[in-house]
């Protein structure tokens, strides 16, 4: 599964980079495939371990703000691996001209 999300402290400091850098070093010491841009942190992997990395990620942002906000969204797909990359390369071939997919399929 491709997990999205997005973890910020409200109601404490102004600033959430502290917060939400600690929430990011907890996905990326997971070693599960990760990317984060500046809207949402993405990770694959199992259900199970992908939870476990953002209740983890959740719980250190918590742990500096007496609220915090968190919003998820899911790809779930059994059977499908790097899906993170293979996602990205399907739109970056139509864009060159190709046909999205190598395998014939859009997605």
């Amino acid at each position: 599964m491709l997990l999205a999300f997005s973890v910020a402290p409200s109601g404490g400091d102004p600033s959430v980079g502290d917060a939400v850098a600690e929430a990011v070093r907890i996905v990326r010491e997971s070693g599960l495939p990760n990317e984060t841009t500046s809207m949402f942190t993405t990770i694959e992997g199992e259900w199970d371990e992908v939870m476990d990395v953002v209740k983890r990620a959740t719980e250190a942002v918590a742990a500096q703000a007496p609220r915090v906000s968190l919003v998820l969204k899911a790809d779930i797909r059994p059977g499908h691996d790097d899906m993170l990359h293979v996602k990205v390369r399907r739109v970056e071939n139509v864009l060159a001209g190709g046909d999205g997919d190598s395998r014939g399929n859009a997605e």
